[in-house]
């Protein structure tokens, strides 16, 4: 399994706040958090979301992003390093280095602080993205370089803050990293007998799994257009 512990660099939180040219309310401004935060089974005391359809909720209560991806980003798009010195920039709520979208597995559980959490599933970019770092096409990018994070379900409250460790507990579906689950949705998208495998994954967001059964029952894959482009190009 590699590494089992990790430091926790930085956890955030975000207010709501206008976003993008229709100000829509949106809480992708994570900010450090001072002290220690309440860990439930919504995600962080403090934290909130503007869309609670797509966004928050038990399934996604708590978005992990690897800052170890800042450094590609940088590299690949130049333009972007000012708006990328530190962590909190794709809206995530927690931030370590050494551990990716390849060293996670689907249902991987974590002590976080004292609470415990499990891996749900990866994060689906959407147009806020493009509006955060004003590039029309930043959401499209992140879900093609399979840099997404991914979320946690709450197992167990607790209290979290930044310098404490991210401890791996258990790992009951070995074999299913993100990395892997990434490349199907997004590149090998209608290998059917991995599809199989995802739609049977308990540990798996029901809407991951509904969308695999949706692909296998279809022998089609969803158009993500509107999800990734702004409401004013969609």
């Amino acid at each position: 399994m590699g590494d089992k512990t990790h430091i926790l660099r930085a956890v955030l939180l975000g207010e709501l706040k206008p976003l993008g040219a229709q100000a829509v309310p949106s809480g992708i401004d994570k900010q450090a958090a001072s002290g220690s935060v309440e860990v439930g089974p919504e995600g962080l005391a403090g934290d909130h979301q503007g869309d609670r359809k797509n966004h928050g909720g038990p399934e996604k209560a708590i978005h992990h992003y690897p800052y170890d991806h800042y450094t590609w980003w940088r590299s690949r798009y130049p333009e972007l390093a000012p708006q990328l010195e530190g962590p909190g920039r794709f809206g995530e709520n927690i931030s370590t280095r050494g551990l990716c979208e390849a060293d996670v597995c689907i249902g991987d559980v974590f002590r976080l602080g004292s609470a415990v959490v499990q891996v749900s599933q990866g994060r689906q970019p959407c147009w806020r993205l493009n509006a955060r770092f004003a590039e029309k096409t930043m959401a499209r990018r992140v879900q093609e370089s399979a840099r997404t994070g991914w979320y946690y379900r709450v197992l167990e409250s607790g209290r979290v803050a930044t310098g404490d460790t991210l401890e791996l507990l258990e790992r009951p579906a070995e074999g299913w990293s993100l990395q892997r689950i990434l490349h199907l949705l997004y590149r090998d998208t209608l290998n059917r007998e991995a599809l199989s495998g995802l739609a049977e994954l308990p540990e798996l967001a029901d809407s991951w799994r509904v969308l695999a059964r949706r692909r296998l029952d279809r022998a089609a894959v969803e158009d993500w257009t509107g999800r990734l482009e702004t409401p004013q190009q969609a």
